[in-house]
């Protein structure tokens, strides 16, 4: 078989159109990076990504990177949708998310201890539609110039000490790097050579579309059983977990209707008719992540990089914060405006977050098998949520409220997401951060700052004027990706900036070559 050769060098190549493949194309796009993503699916719209199925909950640090961006003004679900699982009573607590299926309740969380959190601040969550926000993400990156090839999935590649050359059955694409956003069972891993380690899955999940003959005989909501767990958010939508260690999942035995009805009677203890499967999937709690993230010139994000249950919906926050991370660092070092040690840089800090969430979906499923233990364990958990301090720990873990990454102890903020400061012209700095710029906040207007922040030509932008609310703060060093690289509550210190200045970015006469 003849391969054809496609004569253009792209700075980066990203296998998957998925919301992580697609922004971190429109960062890569945002700071002049040439980009191709291939997408073996020919059609973006699948009847999985549209509600409730598609339905996901962003996270505090996923709201602030596209409100960063200039994207959030976009989404229009959660502006009409509050909370479409939750059928309330008039009057009832709003349930602010949950842990193995245990509701914590936006009126038990004390928001005073989450003292970086602004009146400004954008909010600690939304939900939004897959289709929806990939729709936003596809418009954004197509008026960047990301160049968007569907019906091309990847069957392998090579890599040089100079680019990667990426096949797609008979034709062929040159870039500097490849990214892997392709997904749990991606190619760009296995291909790779990386090592996926963790746990084997507890259960089989299903989510299905049914017509239901008699669906007064299920509860709305969800519901755990002795035999496992049904919930029926809207009528006909239908989630089940069904604790067979995963056997059918990966029996790969064909969906029926029979198979299903089945399993939702033995779950739900009833004897529900299904007239009609309409839509349905099959999914299990596997959790495994890469025990690196980048090999060479290829890199992993994303499901790619890291899988566990959906339980919670933290999937796609984490794999939106990957793309975050890793788009400026690797378009610095593309443009020759930081040295390859930054690329590390993405591995150290995302790996460990991408742990905690896998420990955070085995720590659900230990407390929702059916069993005595487990119910012992779920009982315990009930009360803690139900507590004022339990209540907001567990959601600024779901929210993402207290995410940081180890850049020291100098500071309770550093490497933590900016706060949303406004300024007292009524201008946020999450409004200055539209064009993926480093900030340089200084809220004394230092001459020193501005001179230094000059050096840096158009890698930093430096913003100074007095904010509503300043938290004792006199100026902040901030990432492109919104995270603190340096901040002072006194006269700064001139030599410690430029340290961390050096170490983030670096000055056009010391451009690399």
């Amino acid at each position: 078989m003849k391969t054809t050769q496609n004569q253009s060098i792209y700075d980066v190549i990203i296998a998957g159109a998925g919301p992580v493949g697609l922004f971190l194309g429109c960062e890569l796009a945002l700071a002049k990076c040439t980009v191709l993503i291939l997408e073996k699916a020919e059609n973006p719209h699948s009847p999985l990504k549209q509600l409730p199925f598609g339905i996901r909950g962003l996270n505090a640090l996923s709201v602030e990177a596209l409100y960063r961006r200039d994207l959030l003004k976009d989404l229009e679900l959660h502006k009409r949708v509050k909370n479409p699982h939750q059928n309330t009573k008039q009057g009832a607590q709003r349930p602010g998310g949950h842990f193995a299926g245990i509701q914590f309740l936006d009126a038990n969380i004390d928001t005073s201890q989450w003292k970086y959190r602004l009146p400004s601040s954008t909010d600690t969550n939304l939900i939004t539609e897959m289709q929806e926000l990939e729709t936003v993400l596809i418009r954004r990156a197509e008026s960047l110039g990301v160049e968007i090839k569907r019906g091309l999935a990847i069957t392998g590649f090579h890599q040089t000490p100079d680019g990667v050359t990426v096949q797609s059955d008979e034709q062929s694409f040159q870039g500097k790097y490849l990214v892997g956003c392709d997904g749990s069972r991606s190619v760009v891993r296995k291909t790779g050579g990386f090592e996926f380690a963790g746990t084997e899955p507890e259960f089989t999940g299903y989510s299905t579309l049914l017509d239901i003959t008699d669906p007064e005989k299920l509860k709305p909501g969800r519901n755990v059983t002795d035999k496992g767990m049904y919930m029926q958010s809207q009528p006909g939508y239908v989630l089940l977990q069904d604790f067979d260690g995963g056997a059918f999942h990966h029996s790969k035995k064909p969906l029926t209707l029979e198979h299903v009805q089945e399993v939702l009677r033995r779950i739900s203890n009833t004897d529900v008719t299904i007239s009609a499967l309409r839509t349905a999937t099959t999914w299990t709690d596997r959790a495994r992540q890469a025990t690196t993230y980048r090999n060479g010139r290829v890199f992993l994000a994303g499901d790619a990089a890291h899988i566990h249950s959906p339980l919670g919906g933290q999937g796609l926050n984490l794999g939106l914060g990957d793309a975050m991370n890793l788009g400026w660092k690797l378009a610095a070092t593309i443009h020759g405006q930081a040295p390859e040690s930054l690329l590390d840089s993405y591995y150290t800090e995302r790996y460990p977050l991408g742990a905690q969430v896998l420990d955070w979906s085995r720590a659900q499923i230990a407390i929702m098998k059916p069993g005595t233990t487990a119910n012992a364990l779920n009982t315990i958990f009930r009360d803690l949520i139900n507590t004022r301090d339990g209540a907001t720990y567990f959601a600024s873990r779901v929210w993402g409220i207290n995410t940081h990454y180890n850049l020291g102890n100098n500071h309770p903020l550093l490497g933590r997401s900016i706060p949303n400061f406004e300024l007292e012209n009524g201008v946020t700095i999450g409004e200055f951060m539209h064009q993926g710029q480093g900030i340089l906040l200084d809220f004394d207007s230092n001459a020193s700052l501005k001179t230094l922040a000059g050096e840096y030509g158009n890698q930093i932008r430096y913003v100074s004027g007095r904010a509503k609310e300043q938290l004792g703060l006199s100026a902040l060093l901030i990432r492109p990706d919104g995270f603190i690289a340096w901040t002072s509550d006194q006269d700064p210190d001139l030599a410690e900036i430029q340290r961390a200045a050096e170490t983030w970015f670096a000055a056009p006469h010391y451009k690399l070559t």
